[in-house]
């Protein structure tokens, strides 16, 4: 599903009046022809996919991530998927305000980067690297990575953001990462280690075990790119139970 197929950002349609849209076979802006509802509201769509149209000719869909309801962010992901950002990070406890960021992975257009603490762990290389990206993808990230980054660099990360908890949650799939890609068979690398895992591999590098810290980064990067193929399953899934769903309604 395109944010083209969207019609609840409009101010005075919520889900109801955009699945009666659906349902008449308005399923794309393209489509749009002012029926179905009245002429305020037909006003308000038509300049909705005027403003629209521009800036997705611009390639900017933050105005249409602030506009979603966070429900519906995951609508955003099929037009940006190659400027998307997959986000994962490691830390050495649960608390911003006494505790470090040990390592943060982005992978982004098939390309994966980590930087690592007292390294290359820098609040300039983390701004630079989600200026490039036009959606941030994290698992939990709204309540845990984001405020941490934001904590510890002193950073405001303003890309438009989507927390893949949240989608899988209205799909029924409950539980952490790990146990959300056991259910759909989704494989991964070091299935056996966990977060405190990487919080010991953290203090056996600092105690000079390289090879702890190349595990850590192992771990990071699986947590990270694992996000891309269930990105994929929770969009596919949200597609047909949403919108597909909509136009096979008699």
């Amino acid at each position: 599903m395109r944010i083209e197929n969207s019609f609840i950002p409009v101010e005075g349609v919520g889900k109801v009046t955009e699945r009666r849209l659906w349902e008449h076979g308005i399923t794309h802006w393209d489509a749009f022809d002012g029926s179905v509802v009245g002429p305020t509201i037909g006003d308000r769509i038509e300049a909705f996919i005027d403003e629209g149209r521009d800036h997705l000719a611009r390639g900017d869909i933050a105005p249409f991530a602030a506009a979603l309801p966070a429900s519906s962010r995951w609508r955003l992901y099929e037009n940006v998927k190659d400027e998307t950002c997959f986000l994962d990070i490691e830390t050495t406890g649960l608390d911003p305000s006494c505790e470090d960021v040990t390592t943060v992975t982005c992978y982004c257009g098939g390309e994966t980067t980590t930087f690592v603490k007292d390294r290359d762990l820098t609040a300039t290389r983390l701004g630079a690297e989600l200026e490039t990206a036009s959606l941030l993808v994290t698992f939990n990230g709204k309540r845990f990575d984001v405020p941490f980054l934001e904590t510890c660099f002193d950073l405001e990360v303003t890309t438009p953001h989507v927390d893949l908890m949240y989608p899988c949650k209205q799909l029924g799939l409950d539980g952490g990462l790990k146990a959300i890609e056991r259910e759909l068979g989704i494989e991964r690398d070091m299935p056996e280690l966990s977060g405190r895992d990487a919080v010991r591999l953290w203090y056996a590098y600092e105690r000079g075990d390289e090879s702890a810290l190349d595990r850590l980064v192992d771990y990071n990067r699986a947590d990270t790119e694992n996000m891309e193929p269930l990105m994929e399953v929770v969009t596919d899934r949200l597609h047909e139970t949403v919108f597909e769903a909509a136009q096979s309604t008699d």
